[in-house]
């Protein structure tokens, strides 16, 4: 059997690539590559020649490509999965090409290195001991709507990726399902010569992105606020939800959680907190 190796890029600047990246470009017997133009670039750029045969494996052939790195890997050969940027699996390809190796009982093993998802929420400055990467929102206004809606009341740090011109719909889209204070930050242009990282509430972050965003984006936003203890009359809802509103948690959202912590009905809370 051979191995899949499975080799993280650079995000941004090329000397952050490992002497080991280097290794395995110069001597895989298979390179399977998002973008071969890129890969041209970065083996030039790290002075390395490509060794092995070069084959392209993107979103679009990684289906009808897959079985082939499979019988290579099957038949003895090295093969070295690499994308434009970050970790193959983590929103690029390298998922089907890792589950149907591992079926066909191939070693599997990684390159460590550069991940905008790791960078991007040590600068943040949010909690990082529980965090969730939830990779691209849907395109579609109502689909993003949804998705995070069933995130609001998620307690862990989140890590998303966009892009540049959609940031602004958003992060708008974010403060309708956060609250406008949620505190959030906007990683842009990582390790790269413009890099930039804005840090503050969802609200001030739209202001922000309305002059328009550039370049490769990851956000971070910080999770739901811990429920408040809630008393069982609903007096004790309606103060519990009062007190949320007031941290910028939107109402809909704050009598889901007062409902959650208080294991009673939405419909009780919600008649509680609109009562005359």
């Amino acid at each position: 059997m051979g191995v899949l190796v499975l080799a993280a890029t650079p995000i941004g600047r090329v000397d952050d690539a490992s002497p080991r990246l280097a290794h395995e470009l110069a001597t895989a017997d298979v390179v399977a590559a998002e973008d071969t133009r890129r890969l041209a670039r970065l083996a030039r750029d790290l002075g390395v020649s490509v060794g092995g045969r070069v084959v392209s494996y993107f979103e679009g052939n990684e289906s009808a490509r897959t079985p082939g790195l499979v019988a290579a890997l099957v038949a003895g050969e090295r093969v070295l999965l690499v994308t434009d940027a970050g970790m193959p699996s983590v929103s690029d390809p390298g998922y089907r090409l890792v589950a149907a190796a591992i079926e066909a009982g191939v070693d599997v093993v990684a390159v460590p290195g550069p991940s905008a998802v790791l960078t991007a929420l040590a600068v943040s400055g949010l909690p990082a001991d529980r965090f969730c990467f939830e990779g691209f929102l849907p395109r579609k206004a109502g689909e993003r709507s949804r998705r995070l809606a069933e995130l609001a009341t998620e307690p862990r740090t989140m890590v998303f990726f966009e892009a540049p011109h959609r940031t602004g719909a958003a992060l708008a889209a974010m403060v309708e399902a956060f609250g406008p204070e949620r505190a959030a930050a906007v990683c842009r242009e990582l390790t790269k010569t413009h890099e930039e990282v804005r840090r503050g509430g969802l609200a001030e972050l739209v202001a922000w992105a309305a002059g328009g965003v550039r370049g490769e984006v990851t956000i971070v936003v910080a999770g739901a606020p811990a429920a408040p203890s809630v008393g069982p009359t609903p007096d004790d809802w309606r103060r519990a939800v009062a007190d949320l509103e007031a941290a910028g948690t939107p109402r809909k959202n704050a009598i889901s959680q007062v409902a959650k912590s208080a294991a009673v009905p939405k419909r009780l809370v919600y008649d509680a907190v609109h009562k005359p």
